[in-house]
């Protein structure tokens, strides 16, 4: 296997970039990516989400492709927004299930991560989709640090 070094993006918004195989081991990198990606920016406060949200759209790829790869990117597009990236082959949509029955193991995940990011959404694309979300770091009027 092929392993890269994380890299800053040279152009554009302050961001990150990996490609990883698609299987449930990239999940835990790219919780990695996310925590480390967050420190750097001192938006420690958006970590725990940040890294749910990672953890379940690669799982989704993982669990619902039949993808070779999967593509991770976090990027600030805004001095307290982040935006995470889970880019994959597949052409198929992911689906936001509103009901699960009490014995089901799955089928939550969306649903959690809808809940806890300010937004989220599907970008398809020629060969497969991205789904990103969106986080905002607010500020406190109190001392000026983002929560």
């Amino acid at each position: 296997m092929k392993t890269t070094t994380t890299r800053p993006r040279a152009t554009g918004f302050p961001g990150y970039s990996e490609t990883w195989p698609c299987e449930a081991p990239s999940a835990a990198r790219a919780r990695s990516l996310v925590r480390a990606a967050l420190q750097t920016w001192g938006l420690t406060c958006l970590i725990d989400r940040g890294v749910l949200a990672v953890s379940e759209l690669v799982g989704n790829s993982v669990q619902h492709t039949n993808c070779e790869l999967v593509q991770v990117n976090i990027t600030m597009p805004g001095r307290h927004c982040v935006r995470i990236a889970v880019t994959d082959t597949s052409g198929k949509l992911p689906r936001l299930r509103f009901q699960s029955g009490d014995d089901d193991v799955s089928g939550r995940g969306l649903v959690l991560v809808s809940s806890t990011v300010d937004k989220w959404g599907v970008d398809v694309r020629h060969k497969g989709k991205t789904i990103w979300v969106e986080m905002m770091a607010r500020q406190t009027p109190s001392n000026g640090k983002a929560v």
